[in-house]
């Protein structure tokens, strides 16, 4: 296979980014709990972390390397080309969040959007895979059987394709709680956020990265923070259940 893998005269990762907005969107009005919010505020919920994605995704990347950031300030093409997954969840929790104190809907949204977001990233993945090196979202070299070949001569972690495989196991068992109705509401966009991010903590070891906070990258940063908040935010959701059932 050579990379970039062009489908159709089409580059792969324009092709698969574009399907991944479109179909999740469309899993998100097919699968969405129609009681739960009004289309009118939902989609304020949708305006609100499109948003909130677009510039966390942004400003994440420019911490990935903050020397070459502050070197490249005044360089439109560097700042607007990067993007990360991570900011862009983190962002579109703070932009979720602001839209519904604007129009003041206090119920949680996030369950709706776990499957929406799952399919979404993991078709956005197929696209990152298919890119190969240009995409810069490939692992380390490695000698295991996985390791892939992107045009150089080096086998690496396939680490998009390992991201593919988790989303699918992660969704699968979000799914099979939702249709036994375990936990309370917004639980399963909480396991969904702590789990990927504690996926993205430990599989960024494996990219080739810089790593410039100690021993960790941005990616990690943003992780173990979110990953400190969905915790907490269970904990707190557990406590409060506690107390409702011994009142």
């Amino acid at each position: 296979m050579n990379f970039p893998f062009y489908i159709f005269g089409i580059h792969p990762h324009w092709l698969f980014e574009s399907l991944a907005y479109f179909i999740g969107f469309r899993v998100y009005l097919y699968t969405r709990n129609k009681e739960r919010i009004p289309m009118d505020k939902a989609l304020w919920v949708i305006v609100g972390a499109t948003l909130g994605a677009a510039v966390g995704s942004k400003f994440l990347y420019w911490l990935e390397d903050p020397n070459k950031t502050l070197e490249n300030w005044d360089n439109l093409v560097y700042l607007i080309e990067g993007k990360t997954i991570v900011g862009g969840l983190l962002g579109g929790l703070i932009g979720v969040e602001t839209a519904k104190k604007w129009i003041g809907w206090t119920r949680s949204t996030g369950d709706d959007f776990v499957l929406p977001l799952a399919v979404g990233m993991m078709i956005g993945r197929i696209g990152c895979f298919l890119t190969g090196l240009d995409d810069h979202t490939y692992g380390i070299a490695t000698s295991w059987i996985t390791g892939v070949d992107f045009g150089d001569g080096i086998k690496r972690h396939p680490t998009q394709l390992y991201e593919l495989v988790f989303l699918g196991i992660v969704a699968l068992l979000l799914f099979q709680m939702k249709k036994k109705n375990i936990g309370w509401e917004g639980l399963l966009y909480q396991l969904f956020m702590l789990s990927y991010l504690m996926f993205r903590f430990m599989i960024d070891f494996i990219k080739p990265t810089p790593h410039p906070y100690w021993i960790l990258n941005n990616i990690q940063l943003a992780s173990l923070l979110g990953i400190a908040y969905y915790i907490w935010l269970i904990h707190k959701k557990q406590t409060e259940k506690r107390r409702e059932i011994h009142a």
